[in-house]
């Protein structure tokens, strides 16, 4: 039996299913993942042979490619919310690579990142985060 993994967008007009692996796990620094997370990296995770289905909201997804490269972008047109996209000039299987942010699974997605990559782009501000202070909610 295949693994499965749920995901939607934040408003939930768009929901999937992920059948199959994740083969790997990056968090990606690079000038593109950050434009587009608007945040220090993108959390990735990518499949060579898992399929992604579409169970609802189809109409709302919209894909982005950034021109003269392989970058892309699948958000919900209603809430702007990441989404999978199949790369389909990917470097895997057949050319086709399954890039899913981790962030839309509704689960764990059964394993951590295994790498940052693209470092030499890193923002800045993106070092030693772990030293500044944490809290469980909004600070005072």
């Amino acid at each position: 039996m295949a693994e499965r993994h749920a995901g939607s967008c934040l408003c939930g007009l768009v929901r999937f299913e992920i059948a199959g692996t994740f083969e790997h796990f990056f968090l990606c620094h690079c000038s593109r993942c950050r434009k587009d997370t608007g945040s220090a990296h993108a959390a990735n995770l990518f499949a060579s042979e898992a399929r992604l289905s579409w169970l609802t909201g189809l109409e709302q997804v919209r894909t982005y490619a950034v021109p003269g490269t392989r970058h892309r972008k699948c958000f919900c047109s209603a809430c702007g919310s990441a989404l999978p996209y199949l790369q389909l000039d990917g470097l895997e299987l057949d050319g086709r690579l399954l890039v899913v942010p981790a962030g839309s699974l509704d689960s764990a997605p059964g394993m951590r990142p295994e790498a940052h990559i693209h470092v030499t782009s890193r923002a800045g501000w993106d070092h030693a985060l772990e030293q500044i202070p944490h809290f469980d909610t909004l600070p005072d």
